[in-house]
């Protein structure tokens, strides 16, 4: 079976009745078996998926206009998406076996619209860490190159969709983690405005800055499954109101755009040479378009990173304090009275990196320390949303790398967390003002592995941001 790469790919298979969708789904399957190794998928739904191909290979022969507008897609979802009697864990042994009585409005949407899930992916444990390595589940590996990560949280899902195991899949960004390990894997990875898809069954690490994702192949399939999930949700009082427009109809840009680059960031010195190599070349070819690029300054850059952890580690301490062994998830079996129910349940639940953030947040809101800490991160932000607004009122879009580096070995980072969260330095700014983002897949470093480029648009821009990427996807790269 040849490699699909986008739905109207294999919509005209199917229409042409080459191919069936259960045969598409029996591919996939066969491709996850072949990449085990890879660590990407925590559970596959083989027996549900096949059945859910026959019924719509059947409901399509009886009348082709009577599927959805994803019938043919088969997606994996990370493993903090909740979906209606499936196991949800969030890459943790704190939630080991427990079922969801509900799904999330996303995959809600997407069902209704014929997709097929075909597995939960691997992440980091809650979607805290930047190389899907604090997993209870292993390591996820990359397949571009086994001994590198995949970037996180949603290293698994960006594997999924890179080594060919399913079409797209659903991650989610709270600081990056869509959009970095999309650039390690080489596939295109989105992040909508906050609030554009509804948060509505996604299991919180950092509330005001959590987003549902995309990995794909195609601009097209990315605009598509964004239509199809964005919108407002009786369950999600942050789900925005605006009108959700028809992203894959209107992907042609008109005109030319004039685009912002951080000068601080393409020459900070945590940027790789061939990173920043690529970057350069990348803004060369977009000018010998007709495109405006310029350089900007942006004073913040080095004080994102301490905000982002300052916030979402207290975001963190207050989300996860449900996990008690009391209320939700689960409890020591030595355990002998409240005290000891939650301190060993909790000791024993979390993961190394888990109760570093947790308890990282619990200090910067305690007495004493609150206004010192979170207040002064929170004037930060401000600071850095006002800059950035003031920056997309003169120019479309802003340019910067998805990552300093290329992915790094397994285990080159684990032991300093510092290290790690400094790989987020150029994805947080998105989060930090809840603006889309969008890494795409640019080039190959010298050491063979992908690089990917990221633009930013001002808020509930993303039918502009898609248009832009679709035009550089087809006729820059």
């Amino acid at each position: 079976m040849p490699k699909y790469t986008s739905l109207s790919q294999i919509q005209t298979a199917l229409h042409q009745g080459d191919t069936t969708l259960a045969a598409i789904v029996a591919y996939y399957l066969t491709q996850i078996e072949a990449a085990q190794a890879l660590n990407a998928y925590v559970e596959v739904f083989a027996e549900e998926a096949l059945q859910r191909a026959h019924a719509l290979d059947a409901r399509f022969r009886d009348d082709p206009a009577a599927v959805g507008p994803l019938f043919g897609m088969v997606i994996s979802i990370k493993d903090v998406l909740c979906y209606a009697e499936h196991e949800v864990t969030a890459g943790s042994r704190m939630l080991a076996g427990f079922r969801s009585l509900f799904s999330a409005t996303a995959v809600e949407r997407l069902l209704a619209a014929d997709a097929i899930i075909i597995g939960r992916t691997n992440c980091d444990e809650f979607a805290m860490g930047s190389s899907n390595e604090n997993s209870c589940y292993g390591p996820v590996k990359n397949a571009a190159d086994p001994t590198k990560v995949p970037g996180g949280s949603s290293g698994g899902a960006a594997v999924s969709v890179q080594a060919d195991t399913c079409l797209a899949a659903l991650g989610t960004d709270t600081g990056g983690s869509v959009r970095q390990p999309a650039a390690f894997c080489g596939v295109i990875g989105f992040k909508p405005s906050y609030g554009r898809i509804s948060r509505h069954g996604l299991l919180a690490y950092g509330s005001s800055f959590d987003q549902v994702g995309i990995f794909a192949h195609s601009i097209a399939d990315t605009a598509l499954l964004l239509e199809i999930m964005a919108g407002p949700d009786a369950f999600d009082s942050t789900a925005g109101t605006s009108p959700v427009e028809a992203y894959s109809q209107h992907l042609q840009f008109a005109g030319k755009a004039k685009i912002a680059y951080l000068a601080p960031a393409l020459h900070h010195e945590g940027l790789d040479e061939g990173v920043r190599a690529a970057a350069l070349a990348f803004i060369d070819q977009l000018r010998a378009k007709g495109h405006t690029v310029e350089p900007i300054d942006f004073d913040y850059l080095d004080y994102i990173i301490p905000a982002y952890y300052v916030l979402t580690t207290a975001e963190a301490s207050s989300n996860l304090a449900r996990y008690d062994g009391v209320r939700y998830g689960y409890r020591s079996p030595a355990a002998t009275s409240l005290d000891a129910t939650y301190k060993k349940s909790r000791t024993e639940g979390f993961g190394a990196e888990v109760k570093r953030r947790i308890m990282l947040g619990t200090f910067v809101l305690s007495a004493g320390y609150y206004d010192a800490y979170y207040t002064k991160a929170q004037q930060v932000r401000r600071l850095i949303f006002d800059k950035t607004r003031a920056i997309l009122s003169d120019f479309d879009f802003i340019l910067m790398p998805a990552a300093p580096t290329t992915a790094w070995a397994l285990g080159e980072k684990t032991d300093n967390p510092v290290a790690m969260y400094l790989a987020d330095i150029f994805t947080v700014q998105a989060n930090m003002v809840g603006m889309p983002a969008i890494s795409l897949p640019v080039t190959q470093h010298p050491n063979g592995l992908p690089i990917g480029l990221q633009l930013m648009a001002n808020q509930w821009q993303e039918q502009r941001l898609l248009a832009f990427s679709n035009e550089v996807m087809l006729n820059i790269l």
